[in-house]
């Protein structure tokens, strides 16, 4: 491919797709299903090989459409690549042009920015703590009571995130009675 690898194209995706790496060298298989590659066709293809891995591919390589939230992450840090669950991702903080996505025990860059990661996010699950950090509210283990009035959310695993006033009010208006 010019200008790069299939693993450089998958990095600068905000939706991981599905994907099935067709190539004549055979020394990037493992990688390849590292980053849960569906299949690795080695050319020439063999046309019932290649049909077996389509279809593997079923219902969810349909287009949800631009408004769909997204559910997973394809995150690319150094030589490691991993398929990021967001339901389990308790934090997202801005690092300037990029995210550190707070994951597991793991705690990888993404080469995007907040603000645009944020318009893939579900709105339901996530919110903006202030303006460096989103929080996964299913990891919110306690909401305090902060300094000036702010709140304070006790992640299970951490971070504590301090809320901004404007978000702190957002929030109260968000978990008020209906």
């Amino acid at each position: 491919m010019p200008g790069g690898t299939g693993f450089d194209l998958l990095a600068r995706l905000d939706v991981a797709p599905q994907v099935i790496f067709t190539t004549a060298h055979d020394e990037h298989a493992v990688r390849a299903f590292e980053v849960a590659a569906l299949d690795y066709l080695l050319k020439p293809v063999e046309p019932k090989r290649l049909a077996a891995a389509l279809a593997r591919l079923g219902p969810a390589a349909a287009s949800t459409g631009p408004e769909a939230p997204l559910d997973q992450l394809f995150v690319r840090d150094g030589p490691r690549c991993w398929f990021v669950p967001l339901r389990e991702v308790r934090l997202l903080a801005s690092e300037g042009n990029f995210v550190r996505v707070v994951w597991n025990a793991a705690q990888p860059l993404l080469a995007r920015s907040l603000v645009t990661l944020e318009q893939h996010l579900d709105p339901k699950r996530f919110f903006r703590a202030n303006r460096h950090q989103i929080v996964n509210l299913d990891h919110v283990e306690t909401v305090e009571l902060g300094p000036a009035g702010r709140l304070l959310f006790m992640l299970r695993g951490g971070p504590e995130v301090e809320l901004s006033r404007r978000q702190t009010r957002l929030f109260r208006a968000r978990m008020a009675p209906r």
